[in-house]
């Protein structure tokens, strides 16, 4: 009997003693500073959140630290870091093209992201650069040299992006994704040397697809880093050839932690740092000079440094930079090639992340 007595009264303090420890945790929180700092630390806003944030960031403290080469010098890093995406080739009207341009010289960019569409250039047949698609038929590349005209006009650096083969390239044409590579590499390979050739001194970065970690962008194959790496090779090589002073951009990687490179259309999916190390396995490094990722916060903002290998925030491209580091590229850059939050309507579903937009405001 006593030794129940003497046990519940120790259950009873050890209670009594987690709620004013609780108590106290609570009040402390709640004060200015300290929510300032978590916030800092976390990016959460809710103090919930913040409270499970801060132990998160206990449990990262454990780790062993990551390679991150703080002291080497990076290529490519005295440009300008402002940019924006643009869907020019969309826009039928000349003066609107002129105009969205103009838009975004004026508002600061420096980078226009443009997507050179290869089935809007090489559209009937291999080497037909001709637009039959309305009358009166046109040259397939007029919209584009109007494009690049513009951007020098207005003082600004293109990065294009060379993908969406069109459905020539394949023996299954789009039934296998409009998005899907070739069935024959050379095809891309002598596209590509055919846009670098004709905007030679003119264009310097050139990126080679876009998110190829991801459904719908590999279309309904199943992921596979060594087919892409085998495409950028093909690409890369092109691409210097016909122009010795260009900048290889490897596609953006999609940050994902999900591990279905198999799965059918729509949940093909495979963990960006998966498969950028198998690309690096595959002799992907020489071929490019800037490695690609996208730059979405989804659900903390900017001042998140919780660090979690399946957890997907900013702090996330850290683990990139490990990565290339214990690969022998910690000489080469991170460029995010899109990146904001999203304030979303509703009924978008929630892996997309969702903050107001007011929040959107802040963050950017």
């Amino acid at each position: 009997m006593n030794r129940f007595i003497i046990a519940l009264r120790q259950l009873v303090i050890l209670w009594v003693s987690l709620l004013l420890l609780g108590g106290l945790t609570f009040l402390l929180v709640r004060q200015p500073l300290v929510r300032t700092w978590l916030w800092n630390q976390t990016g959460e806003e809710a103090l919930a959140a913040q409270l499970k944030g801060a132990t998160d960031l206990a449990a990262a403290w454990l780790r062993p630290p990551l390679a991150l080469a703080a002291d080497v010098e990076i290529a490519h890093a005295d440009v300008n870091p402002f940019g924006i995406n643009v869907f020019l080739e969309q826009e039928a009207e000349p003066a609107k093209r002129e105009l969205a341009i103009e838009f975004a010289a004026d508002a600061g960019f420096h980078w226009l992201r443009q997507e050179f569409t290869w089935e809007d250039i090489e559209i009937h047949g291999k080497g037909d650069f001709e637009d039959r698609r309305h009358e009166p038929y046109r040259s397939a590349w007029a919209k584009y040299d109007h494009i690049v005209e513009q951007a020098e006009a207005h003082d600004m650096e293109m990065i294009v992006r060379i993908s969406n083969p069109p459905s020539w390239t394949r023996a299954l044409t789009d039934t296998v994704g409009t998005y899907a590579p070739p069935d024959d590499f050379q095809d891309f390979a002598d596209f590509v040397t055919a846009v670098v050739t004709r905007y030679r001194g003119r264009i310097h970065y050139y990126q080679f697809w876009n998110e190829p970690n991801i459904y719908p962008e590999w279309g309904v194959y199943p992921i596979n880093p060594e087919r892409y790496t085998e495409l950028l090779k093909a690409g890369a090589t092109a691409a210097r050839a016909a122009d010795p002073e260009v900048v290889v951009i490897a596609g953006a990687l999609a940050a994902t932690i999900e591990l279905s490179p198999n799965a059918p259309a729509g949940a093909n999916n495979l963990n960006d740092l998966i498969f950028l190390q198998r690309m690096y396995d595959a002799g992907a490094a020489p071929y490019f000079d800037v490695v690609a990722l996208q730059g979405y916060g989804l659900w903390s903002g900017p001042t998140d440094h919780r660090m979690h290998p399946r957890v997907l925030n900013i702090a996330h491209h850290l683990f990139v930079r490990d990565l290339m580091v214990k690969n022998g590229d910690a000489h080469k850059p991170i460029w995010l090639a899109e990146m904001n939050w999203n304030a979303a309507p509703d009924g978008v579903p929630p892996n997309y992340g969702k903050v107001t937009l007011e929040q959107q405001a802040r963050y950017l």
